[in-house]
């Protein structure tokens, strides 16, 4: 007879936090409740998840609040990657996202690679647009320009 739980954690291919879910009861006795990913139905706990999933939702608006400041700044930087050409000007490699967070990180702005939306790599000089997702209702677009620098000239 499956019992139901209230579960404090979000757990993967079950439910997410504050969800009221049915399970069997060696599941829920031996998994979920010793690890404290789920709780007992009563009208305090739910009172209780209820407080939690309304300070969750606090802390999400302050941090896309945060997320957009960020997203501003990144709209107004201009980044420049030096690469090495060959002589018809053709970049022997390409700029991939690597090379964006590096341009990103010396501006004081901590992205991960994954939230750089390159569909494939920058394989040719000029100016590029770059879209950052940094998270699923903030994006931002970055203007990279790419400039050559001649095989035998030093990199800085």
């Amino acid at each position: 007879m499956p019992m139901k739980l209230l579960l404090s954690d979000d757990v993967k291919d079950l439910g997410l936090a504050g969800e009221v879910v049915s399970v069997a009861n060696g599941y829920g006795r031996n998994y979920l409740l010793p690890r404290r990913l789920a709780v007992e139905v009563t009208p305090e706990n739910l009172r209780r998840i209820d407080e939690l999933k309304r300070m969750r939702k606090i802390r999400e608006m302050n941090r896309v609040k945060d997320l957009r400041k960020a997203a501003e700044r990144i709209a107004a930087l201009d980044v420049t990657v030096k690469e090495r050409v060959s002589d018809n000007d053709v970049l022997y490699g390409s700029v991939g996202a690597r090379q964006l967070l590096a341009s990103l990180a010396a501006e004081g702005i901590q992205v991960e690679e994954a939230m750089i939306r390159l569909d494939e790599p920058i394989k040719t000089l000029g100016v590029h647009r770059v879209k950052i997702r940094l998270h699923s209702e903030v994006e931002a677009e970055l203007k990279v320009w790419v400039v050559g620098i001649k095989d035998n000239a030093p990199v800085e």
